[in-house]
């Protein structure tokens, strides 16, 4: 196959959508697909435009067996709804270098279009029709829905215009995916798409990210005591976390010295967390760069709490990413969640984690003490169960690629719309 993936993140980007759409460029590559992507030059999640590629324009360069298509575009050091909007437009508009020849250019088998940002399957719709390749178009988070829930954008003519060009594009994709049971739901319930919502989770490499004793994770390195209880939280640092109440329960800590908050990231809302750190005087609060891929595993093992954390209105519109990694390591999280949204029925269900009321710091320290006097170890142990079961890479990416082979297939629509509702959770099976 030709394949064609367009989206604002990519490789070699830490977290987020970059990691995973980078993982599932690499892996068509190795099955002998020639794969060429459009994206940006990488930014996320420090919102800031990596070293490696810092002063570079329209360059293409080769990412394990991929050829991928940078282009230059507006990254705002202070992200606000309106700066976000012009910050995804800039990657259209400067993407067309490289979308007009693709237009007269060879013909791709299929288009693989990432979302958020949502209004980026427009030239692929176009395309698809002009050219008569299947689209398909994956969700990684309902951004429009997030952004209206979130009261990031409140203007009505706004929102309602920006849902119009959300159902004109999935109303005419060959297949539209998401990663949870509960966004399938969300999107179905959008009564627009031409078939069933495909279910494509997240994924993690078993192998990459395993359990490691205390002795190889990062506890020396950061200066850590072998007695030191360690609460960390790893990942973005951005609005639909609600990341301020790890500092809040923090208070409730300081006359327990052994007890750490690790914050490892970056994003728009580390300079808010910073100032609240210092503006209450705590020393039990530490930050820190995201870690490289190698050292995932050790730092993940240096944690004897993780926070897996978001705001009540951000339920079921998107699933932390930074779950299936944890779980891989065998770690012990406190995630808050709604009853009934994906996650919270998937940690109830196979006990793998303690679930806790979001945007409550008082339930957070609650659990957090509860959590250091307990035997964790069934948790850990039902967790790295569950990643490998559930969250195998090979078996995941192994069933989208059957999909993708079977929906560029040449043949009558009808054989292509029954396609099309296969669900990659029934092909794993």
């Amino acid at each position: 196959m030709r394949i064609l993936i367009y989206g604002i993140n990519y490789a070699p980007e830490l977290t987020g959508i970059g990691k995973y759409t980078g993982d599932m460029g690499a892996w068509l590559a190795q099955q002998g697909e020639t794969v060429e992507v459009i994206t940006t030059l990488p930014y996320y999640p420090e919102w800031a435009v990596h070293a490696s590629h810092r002063g570079k324009w329209w360059h293409t360069e080769q990412l394990a067996g991929v050829r991928v298509h940078r282009c230059p575009f507006y990254v705002p050091g202070n992200v606000t709804s309106l700066k976000r909007i012009l910050h995804e437009f800039s990657f259209v508009l400067s993407s067309l270098v490289y979308w007009l020849p693709v237009f007269f250019g060879k013909r791709y088998d299929v288009v693989i279009c990432l979302s958020p940002p949502f209004h980026l399957g427009l030239l692929p719709v176009f395309y698809s029709k002009l050219r008569r390749v299947p689209l398909w178009c994956h969700i990684q988070d309902l951004q429009i829905d997030m952004a209206k829930e979130l009261g990031m954008l409140k203007n009505k003519w706004f929102l309602d215009s920006m849902f119009r060009v959300e159902r004109f594009i999935l109303k005419r994709c060959t297949v539209v995916s998401t990663i949870s049971e509960g966004m399938v739901r969300k999107v179905t319930q959008k009564n627009v798409i031409q078939q069933e919502c495909v279910l494509f989770p997240n994924w993690v490499d078993g192998n990459l990210v395993r359990p490691l004793p205390s002795a190889q994770s990062l506890r020396t390195e950061l200066g850590l005591h072998s007695t030191d209880k360690v609460v960390l939280y790893s990942g973005s640092l951005g609005e639909k976390q609600g990341l301020e109440i790890i500092v809040e329960a923090a208070k409730s800590f300081v006359s327990q010295p052994e007890v750490k908050f690790l914050i490892f990231g970056s994003g728009g809302g580390k300079n808010k967390l910073e100032t609240l750190v210092r503006d209450y005087g705590l020393t039990n609060v530490r930050f820190y760069p995201l870690q490289p891929a190698e050292k995932l595993s050790a730092l993940l093992a240096t944690a004897d709490i993780h926070l897996v954390l978001q705001k009540k209105s951000a339920s079921d519109l998107v699933l932390p990413s930074k779950l299936t990694g944890i779980l891989a390591a065998g770690g012990y999280a406190l995630v808050s969640a709604v009853s009934g949204t994906t996650l919270h029925e998937v940690m109830s269900t196979h006990n793998i984690g303690l679930v806790i009321e979001p945007e409550s710091a008082e339930k957070l320290v609650t659990a957090i003490r509860e959590s250091l006097v307990s035997n964790l170890t069934p948790y850990r142990t039902n967790a790295r169960r569950y990643a490998e079961r559930y969250l195998n890479r090979e078996a995941i990416l192994g069933a989208f690629t059957l999909q993708l082979n079977e929906v560029t297939k040449k043949g009558p629509s009808s054989q292509k719309e029954q396609v099309a509702r296969k669900t990659l959770d029934e092909l794993v099976s």
